[in-house]
This record gives structure tokens, sequence and C-alpha cells, in this order.
């Protein structure tokens, strides 16, 4: 993983600059400049109404007394969107809006929690603790299934030694 956050941190920056050196090649220092501000200002304008729309949902999921799962999954994604909508460059923007707008969201719903599925995965069996508490045999057997066979009735006795 920190190899992974060290190349993200190393390649991103250069992607960036490579592309707006190409873009502003094409139409010009000016009108790259322009077309970022743009960006920027509608990246702005959809975070704020899909960071509205987010919170209203999370609210409405509460107030039912649901578990809030893709309203608190759509709330980190605006966030995370609105945040790489901040950044500079072509690049972190098209994630940015991929993250933020509502017709996306879903698929980047369910790569997030494919990632985060195999993160968490990976953390427990690489736990010092993974071993101490295996799977129980009878566990996802309906309440009262032996996990042995059959069961033997009976009754226990105990005598009192004095």
């Amino acid at each position: 993983m920190r190899l992974l956050l060290f190349l993200a941190f190393l390649v991103v920056p250069v992607l960036e600059i490579w592309l707006l050196i190409q873009i502003g090649s094409v139409i010009g220092g000016p009108a790259t400049v322009a077309l970022l501000i743009a960006d920027s200002l509608l990246g702005a304008w959809i975070v704020r109404r899909e960071g509205r729309r987010a919170w209203q949902a999370l609210q409405e999921a509460l107030q039912s007394g649901r578990m809030p799962n893709r309203e608190l999954a759509d709330g980190g994604l605006v966030l995370v969107g609105g945040a790489l909508l901040l950044t500079p460059g072509f690049f972190t923007d098209v994630f940015g809006f991929l993250c933020v707008l509502p017709f996306t969201r879903p698929m980047m719903r369910r790569l997030g929690a494919w990632f985060f599925e195999r993160r968490v995965k990976r953390m427990a069996a690489a736990s010092p603790y993974a071993n101490i508490f295996p799977p129980r045999p009878d566990a996802g057997a309906p309440h009262g299934a032996s996990p042995g066979g059959p069961v033997v009735h009976g009754e226990i006795i105990r005598e009192d030694r004095d």
C-alpha cells in the first residue's frame, strides 16, 4: 500500500503536468487556464448540489431507522470527488467527476466496496490475531443445529462429595 501511495504521489503530478502541457500546446496557454477555471467552477457547483442531495438522503435514512450504508458511501464519494476536483489538473478532474456525478457514482461505489473488501480480508489474514479465533464449524448453521452430528438427549446427575 505504501508503494502504491508513493507511486500515486509521484506519477499523478507528472501526468498532470504532461497533460497540461499537451493541452496547452494544442489550444494555447490562456485557453488551458480558462478551461481549468471553468472545470473547477462546474465541479464546485456539482459537488455542492450532490453534497446537499447526499446529506438529505442520509437524514431520511436515519429518520426512517434504517442503516444508511449507501448514503454514507455516496457522501464519502462526493467528499473525495470534491477534493479531486479542487486539485488543479485534468486527470484528477476526470476521477473527481466520476465520484461526484450521480450516474457514475454507483460504479465507483461498487469499485470502492470491492477494494475495501479485499483490503480488509488481507489485513485480517495478516493480523497476529487471525488464528486465535478460528471460524466456528457451526457458523451459519441455524440456531439449535448440532455441528457434530445427531443430538443425544440425556440428564446430568451430580453427586456431591463430602
